[in-house]
């Protein structure tokens, strides 16, 4: 028999990881990978035709991103920005979180009430590297994937005895220490970590001009506070099976800084807590079948507080016609698990059987602890993916998915009608993509997917303190994703990417105004409809280089076209015209590393009236490693103290400078 080609993305992800990899602390965890990372199958893999970004635990580090928001920016086709609660959430090509979800180790942990998540509670301490994947992405991520996935992994130790510590300040007040220890046995690993963040605020910049709600130098209500713990424990008896138990748990506090402009809120979330528990694993059947199973079950409640002014003293009334408590917590919870069988026993296929099982419930509570919302939602997903070899170089993987949507339970007390239970929603999706090799670490693809996202419960049922009709009826939003695109390594220590792309939203959700000149009230509801067509297409570039051996330079660039098609009027928000990333590292000496990132962004439009300034920062970091496994950095982010916004009324922070100290064992 023939040996088996190697597969194209293994080898050339395998090659972006090799910093990491060089040290066993940053051990990619690769039963979580849902792309891969080294050059044998791991659990919750896609098949090899496939193509995502990554951001190595190197990216991390060199450039300091301490929160999954920031370290993902470094990505062409990815663009940071805020919502209306202040919270840090991104853009995959213009599909936000609702419709690109967040995962860890391949399992869903999204809000389920909103499907957001604030990208600025997840820190990166924990992380070995950070998978995207972009319009075409595997039926084993199961429903809702409209825009692409973004998946965290976590690490997994490669000795008997392994760690690293780091802490470092900013200015404002802020603080960080993390500390991750591992030991991997043989047939059993285990791995822990913890980490910490905290900050009195941010400062800004010294251009921005004082508002009535904001009076400038430390930003108003911007304090945070975050800390995380992780524990795996895993075993693997031999044969390549492994089984893996996982726990996290993560509580934070925060203040959201009042808009800059008109109608500002006055909140506090005194929790913002996650936990969540996993069971993965890997299980050979014969020659041929490998079964993969992911069982998870995750908690989120969170409260916030509504203050009548700036001085956070006064409790404000949460709606109409309610009591004047200020006070709102919500409880969600989601369990599930999906079930994946790989089967190569037919020769030039490797067919992959996918089903998917989640349950979300959302409970909301005033501040006299009374229940005002019970939702439940089950999602069930049936799909299945075959990778068929066309000779020696070119893939053909074709994809089915069947997703289903059956609301459980409605509840809402308080004024206003009752809900009836909706009917169940269901959607199929298929899509085809073809790979072609020209060599073992050079690739040229072509995809089209067809996907869609389910509506959220908030979508459905949410009124939005009197200024919404909820929809319980609301249906999916559909996209059918085009790309074509360039994967490879031009040169020795090169990786490069091109890719061109065309999406189509139909039957986008979105707000009617019965009164489109004013904004949604009591007086004026709105309401969630199934009404947008929308275009987005771009361009993105992307290479990262040695030269020789002191320098590395790299970057990347995005060029992005959206229009909302049904309604031109009605602007897409949050999406940069252009985006550039540029960053060099240079090392003077052995111990010496001097660190520069630049990142431009063009114009956004933050509403209907309003486009956003484009802006430039710079940071700047030097690096002393007296002993390899220690270094001291010294750094400064926004050096220019660029006044900018990544929404209206929402300031980014100016100059801001760092020290940090680590430690590897």
């Amino acid at each position: 028999m023939r040996p088996p080609r190697p597969r194209f993305l293994s080898v050339l992800i395998a090659s972006l990881l090799t910093p990491v990899a060089a040290s066993a602390a940053d051990a990619v965890f690769e039963l979580g990978t849902i792309l891969v990372t080294t050059p044998r199958t791991e659990l919750g893999e896609i098949a090899s035709e496939q193509v995502a970004s990554v951001v190595t635990r190197a990216d991390m580090e060199t450039h300091n991103r301490e929160t999954v928001g920031d370290a993902i920016n470094l990505l062409a086709g990815v663009t940071l920005s805020t919502n209306s609660r202040n919270e840090q959430t991104v853009y995959l090509r213009g599909y936000d979180p609702r419709q690109a979800p967040l995962f860890i180790d391949g399992i869903p942990v999204y809000v389920p009430y909103d499907g957001y998540a604030d990208f600025g509670r997840f820190g990166t301490a924990d992380l070995a590297a950070i998978q995207v994947a972009k319009g075409f992405s595997s039926v084993a991520y199961g429903p809702n994937t409209l825009g692409g996935a973004v998946n965290l992994i976590s690490r997994k130790p490669g000795l008997s005895f392994e760690g690293d510590v780091r802490a470092g300040f900013t200015g404002e007040g802020g603080r960080h220490a993390s500390v991750n220890v591992g030991s991997n046995q043989g047939r059993w690993y285990i791995q822990a970590g913890a980490a910490y963040r905290e900050a009195d605020g941010f400062r800004m910049s010294s251009d921005f001009k004082p508002t009535a709600t904001e009076d400038g130098g430390r930003r108003n209500n911007s304090y945070h506070q975050d800390s995380k713990g992780t524990l795996k424990v895993g075993y693997t008896p031999g044969g390549g099976d492994e089984y893996a138990l996982n726990y996290i748990r993560q509580d934070g506090k925060k203040g959201q800084p009042p808009s800059t402009v008109p109608t500002a809120r006055y909140w506090q979330w005194p929790k913002w807590d996650k936990e969540s528990l996993y069971f993965i694993s890997r299980t050979g059947l014969g020659p041929h079948e490998t079964l993969k199973l992911r069982l998870y079950t995750d908690r989120f409640d969170n409260g916030v507080n509504s203050y009548t002014n700036d001085t956070y003293t006064v409790l404000k009334p949460s709606g109409p016609g309610s009591v004047a408590t200020g006070r709102s917590t919500y409880h969600d919870t989601t369990a599930g698990g999906s079930a994946e069988l790989e089967s190569r026993r037919f020769s030039g296929h490797t067919l992959r059987f996918v089903g998917h099982y989640k349950s979300d419930r959302h409970e909301e509570r005033d501040g006299n602890d009374l229940l005002n919302t019970d939702f439940e939602d089950s999602l069930r997903s049936l799909s299945v993916e075959d990778g068929i070899q066309l000779g020696d170089r070119t893939v053909l993987s074709i994809g089915l998915a069947h997703h289903e949507l059956a609301p459980d339970k409605v509840y809402k007390s308080g004024p206003g009608p009752a809900y009836a239970l909706p009917d169940e929603q269901s959607s199929t999706d298929p899509q085809i993509g073809l790979f072609h090799d020209f060599s073992l670490t050079a690739r040229l693809y072509a995809t089209i997917a067809e996907k869609t996202r389910l509506p959220t419960l908030k979508d459905r049922y949410s009124a939005r303190l009197g200024n919404f009709i909820p929809n319980p009826d609301l249906g999916p939003e559909q996209a059918r994703n085009y790309e074509i695109g360039y994967q490879g390594q031009p040169w020795a220590g090169a990786v490069a990417e091109a890719a061109v792309f065309w999406n189509a939203i139909r039957d986008k959700i979105q707000e009617v105004r019965p009164n489109p000149a004013l904004n949604c009230s009591a007086t004026n509801q709105c309401q969630m409809q199934n009404v947008g067509e929308a275009r987005m297409r771009g361009v993105e570039l992307g290479l990262n280089t040695p030269l020789g051996t002191q320098w590395e330079l790299g970057g990347n660039v995005t060029w992005m076209d959206v229009e909302n098609v049904s309604d031109p009027a009605v602007k897409l928000t949050g999406i940069p015209e252009t985006k550039l990333i540029l960053h060099a590292l240079w090392r003077p000496m052995e111990k010496v590393e001097l660190v520069a990132l630049a990142e431009h962004d063009g114009g956004r439009w933050a509403s209907n009236t309003v486009k956003l300034d484009g802006f430039t920062t710079l940071n700047l970091k030097a690096v002393w490693r007296p002993l390899k496994t220690l270094s001291a950095e010294l750094g400064v982010n926004n050096v220019t103290d660029e006044n900018h916004e990544l929404d209206q009324g929402f300031p980014a922070a100016g100059r801001m400078g760092f020290a940090n100290l680590g430690y590897r064992f």
